[in-house]
């Protein structure tokens, strides 16, 4: 597990040249605009937001990342890290869950994943703050799969651009009154993927996936060593 993380917003770990994208982490509530955020983009789709599912607990050393551009949060993302408190996902996919943890997988689950739509570059926030949360699950706290439960319409999306695989039919999700469908990738396949096109923007559409919009080797390390 990471270590426990003060109740308060982290510093700035970077500025990108090419705008003034600021990511934070650190532990905490999901409150203010990075609420505001999630809140307006999970209702676009229908979604009911409930602030405790989205934010960080203490004992299990979770963490909320959040992108800003300017004075707007413009991406938000929950790492949530398997401690006493289970994840999110046990609800509807505890069987699932339960052989991976079985066979002495280490698990971490993202939720609470939203994107300004209205930002510049709202591709290259989602790659970034995704980047964030791998960094914090498995390059500190040493997580081997990650899963995600994620709306049957966006199935498509998350193998295609992330490669994550589905591992499950979908089923009702009372927490979002939607359908929810698990998801996952072992952490070695995403790291094998930024080492490929990490740093490689002019890539993207040679690559087909987001990952060429993840940080090269040398700000990776950078970013790694400006964590909380």
């Amino acid at each position: 597990m990471v270590p426990i993380i003060e109740a308060r917003r982290g510093t700035a770990l970077n500025r990108f040249a090419s705008a003034p994208l600021e990511l934070n982490s650190g532990f905490g509530g999901l409150d203010g605009d990075a609420l505001g955020l999630v809140e307006r983009r999970y209702g676009d789709r229908g979604l009911l937001v409930k602030r405790e599912r989205y934010s960080s607990r203490n004992q299990d050393g979770d963490i909320v990342c959040t992108a800003r551009d300017g004075d707007r949060i413009v991406g938000t993302l929950s790492v949530r890290f398997d401690g006493r408190g289970g994840l999110h996902a046990d609800l509807l996919f505890g069987a699932e869950l339960a052989e991976w943890r079985a066979d002495g997988v280490k698990l971490c689950e993202f939720g609470g994943l939203a994107v300004d739509k209205h930002s510049h570059d709202p591709k290259r926030v989602l790659a970034q703050i995704f980047h964030l949360g791998y960094l914090h699950a498995h390059r500190r706290a040493g997580c081997e799969r990650l899963v995600i439960e994620v709306n049957p319409r966006h199935v498509a999306f998350y193998r295609r651009r992330l490669g994550l695989v589905p591992f499950s039919t979908p089923r009702h999700n009372p927490r979002v009154d939607a359908p929810a469908v698990l998801m996952s990738v072992d952490f070695a396949t995403i790291r094998e993927q930024i080492e490929l096109w990490g740093g490689q923007q002019e890539d993207l559409s040679t690559a087909r996936c987001f990952y060429s919009l993840f940080w090269g080797p040398g700000a990776e390390a950078t970013m790694l060593a400006r964590l909380p």
